[in-house]
């Protein structure tokens, strides 16, 4: 295994990349090795690396946007520091410094006959990092897929390599229930024809994307693409056609799903950009048609959306929420946010935020969906919104909503 005592030193900031991208057998070498070499200040992103969800090594600090994946375990023990941010703000962050960018982790493709390696199904936020890192180490892994939409990188950018054969993480996603299908319902009625889709991962999602199938040209831009996004294109229901920009492609920064659908990328019209465009201000206002469909984990009667927290544990992030939202809501066609009525039998259309954070601003969001119907709220007034909500909150617990919204009206 690699010797990393001689790239990284006492007090350097390392980052690697995330999801199906991370190069496992280099982080688990400075999990291995960090004691021996010092204190080391470590951003990364959605990890299911389960190294990362225990203790960590004494001289090892991990930084990260939110507390996707394991990372959430992290947090529960305290020992995650989150750098709270929208996910566009990542690549300046890198550029001037402000999070740890001495060292890189990434993991690439095999190179091609002239020696260029590409980074795969991971480019996001690695292709920004990467500009302004001292050092670069890479797991060339046999069964990245090469990708196209962002630079490829010759094999003399790194101080040292390492080479794997092993298969790429896949996603670990249930199956939908009755109640995220109704809610997909619900949202894909929210849908037109033509409109450009930005959707996150997870079980809901999946069933959003399916109650998308009889829909016709729609485009895709999003942070991250999976099966469901690919059985739409390959069905013929997301052709890009009637794109502002980027027509006739879908355009992402990583993917997260099966070995299927990873070897299968090269046969569909796929480009993997940077997060410095991916989730740029400047190019989703371009895109008059953007749908922005995410979800969360509470929304307040103001329509304020929590995504973060639970029992003051992260278990979310800002991530390209905002990102998103705020440019389909203002320059786009509309913001969605979908979620279920109610978690562990407590309503998540609250009074007040739990998590004490606002992750969304009630200005962002067009439309609250759950599995009772459409709550429109562009152009409500407060009064208004709160009473759309309380109409799509679980049955049993309107009256306490109710009871709430008329205990704060009361001078």
């Amino acid at each position: 295994m690699i010797n990393l005592s001689a790239h990284i030193r006492a007090g350097d900031g390392v980052w690697w990349g995330q999801g199906s991208a991370e190069p496992e057998p280099l982080v688990n070498a400075l999990l291995d090795q960090v004691d021996g070499i010092g204190a080391v200040r470590a951003f990364c992103g959605l990890t299911w690396n389960e190294r990362l969800s225990g203790d960590l090594p004494d001289s090892l600090t991990v930084l990260s946007y939110g507390g996707l994946g394991e990372l959430r375990r992290l947090s529960r023990h305290g020992l995650l520091e989150v750098v709270p941010c929208h996910y566009s703000a990542i690549p300046r962050m890198f550029e001037q410094g402000r999070l740890p960018r001495d060292v890189g982790l990434v993991q690439v493709s095999p190179p091609d006959q002239d020696g260029l390696v590409s980074l795969g199904i991971g480019v996001e936020y690695a292709a920004d990092a990467l500009l302004h890192t001292r050092t670069l180490l890479a797991e060339i892994n046999h069964r990245m897929p090469r990708t196209i939409g962002s630079a490829w990188l010759p094999l003399s950018a790194f101080a040292a390599t390492i080479e794997t054969d092993r298969p790429l993480r896949e996603a670990q996603v249930r199956g939908s229930d009755d109640v995220e299908r109704a809610i997909a319902d619900n949202v894909a009625g929210l849908v037109e024809d033509g409109d450009t889709v930005q959707i996150g991962v997870g079980s809901l999602p999946n069933a959003v994307l399916e109650s998308l199938a009889g829909h016709v040209d729609l485009g895709f831009h999003s942070g991250m693409i999976t099966d469901g996004v690919m059985a739409l294109v390959e069905k013929g229901v997301i052709t890009g056609a009637r794109k502002e920009i980027d027509q006739g492609v879908v355009v992402t920064g990583a993917a997260l799903g099966t070995a299927a659908m990873y070897d299968g990328l090269h046969e569909f019209p796929v480009e993997f950009r940077p997060a410095s465009y991916t989730h740029a201000p400047a190019v989703l206002s371009q895109l008059r048609s953007l749908v922005s469909i995410n979800s969360a984990i509470e929304v307040d009667l103001l329509g304020q959306v929590g995504a973060e927290l639970r029992r003051g544990v992260h278990i979310g992030a800002v991530g390209g929420q905002v990102d998103f939202s705020r440019a389909a809501s203002l320059t786009g066609a509309r913001s969605i946010i979908a979620l279920r009525s109610e978690s562990a039998g407590q309503s998540t259309i609250v009074t007040a935020l739990h998590g004490g954070v606002v992750t969304t601003a009630r200005v962002d969001v067009d439309a609250v969906v759950t599995e009772h119907g459409v709550a429109m709220l562009t152009g409500c007034t407060v009064t208004e919104r709160a009473l759309r909500l309380i109409g799509v909150a679980a049955p049993h617990h309107r009256d306490r909503l109710e009871k709430s919204l008329a205990d704060q009206e009361t001078p």
